[in-house]
């Protein structure tokens, strides 16, 4: 089967796409992070009957350089674009989201209502409180860099664990980045951020809390209760201000932040893929 020519359009240089069921899940990769950090959830979705995209966001996948020139709404018009070129193909379209990739399928759920039929939120990010990001940066340094003139010369390098507890696929990434491979930053995505970029992501923040009151879709939040980037204080605050009718909690031990790679990656798509298909018993929204 043939990529749509809308669809392959949409995904840019390292998105990808995986034809499956009648149904289709849009899935939306992390700051800074990359399409494969998604590709083992996506497989075990088309396994279990679902047609899979991952579109690469905005300013991603390349050089610093490119990452500080995009913003937040450069990255939702990524994901809108792919969301639409989807829905022109597909009856059903559920959005799965992972990190700042979660708040940016709340802002699409606000924006398209029920053309979303179902949300997968993993690891949330609206508060960056897990054990560990160090209390002074977070308190006293990122406020004074984030607003001031500093934001635009000030960086930060991620180091270990990065936000994955699994001692085999931390050492590819850290062998990856020790390599100073060309193509790390497609591979593993950027381990340095730009204060700008995090100021870019406390907008989307902005964006996405407002959004919660108007999403009304069924919601599965996922979060690790050792996340070392976000604490579950972050699930619990959608579950109490989302709109939607129909929200379940699925959590998880043994795994860090970065659930869609980390030890219970395939419990994870499982849930998820349980989900969707609870949500499938719905009217279907026109394109």
């Amino acid at each position: 089967m043939s990529t749509p020519p809308a669809i392959q359009q949409a995904l840019g240089e390292t998105g990808f796409f995986l034809p499956g069921g009648d149904n289709a899940v849009l899935l939306i990769h992390g700051l800074t992070g990359t399409p494969a950090e998604m590709r083992a959830i996506a497989k075990r979705l088309v396994a279990r009957g679902f047609t899979v995209m991952c579109p690469q966001l905005a300013g991603h996948c390349g050089d610093v350089a490119a990452l500080k020139r995009s913003t937040w709404r450069d990255w939702y018009a990524s994901i809108e674009h792919g969301f639409e070129a989807l829905k022109r193909e597909y009856p059903r379209v559920y959005v799965a989201g992972m990190s700042m990739g979660a708040l940016i399928a709340l802002k699409l759920a606000e924006q398209k209502g029920h053309r979303v039929q179902g949300l997968g939120l993993l690891s949330t990010t609206f508060f960056y409180d897990g054990w560990n990001i160090p209390q002074v940066r977070r308190r006293l340094l990122l406020p004074l860099v984030l607003y001031s003139p500093l934001k635009y010369f000030v960086s930060w390098r991620e180091t270990e664990p990065y936000g994955i507890k699994c001692e085999r696929t931390r050492a590819a990434v850290h062998a990856v980045l020790s390599n100073r491979d060309a193509k790390a930053a497609e591979k593993v995505g950027i381990f340095r951020t730009p204060a700008v970029t995090i100021h870019e992501s406390i907008r989307l923040i902005r964006a996405a809390r407002k959004a919660l009151a108007s999403v009304h879709v069924p919601v599965l939040v996922v979060h690790s209760t050792e996340d070392d980037m976000a604490s579950v204080r972050n699930a619990h605050y959608v579950t109490n201000r989302i709109s939607s009718k129909k929200v379940e909690t699925y959590f998880v031990d043994d795994t860090y932040h970065v659930l869609s790679m980390d030890k219970r990656k395939y419990d994870v798509a499982q849930r998820m893929a349980e989900f969707f298909k609870s949500c499938s018993s719905g009217p279907t929204v026109p394109a």
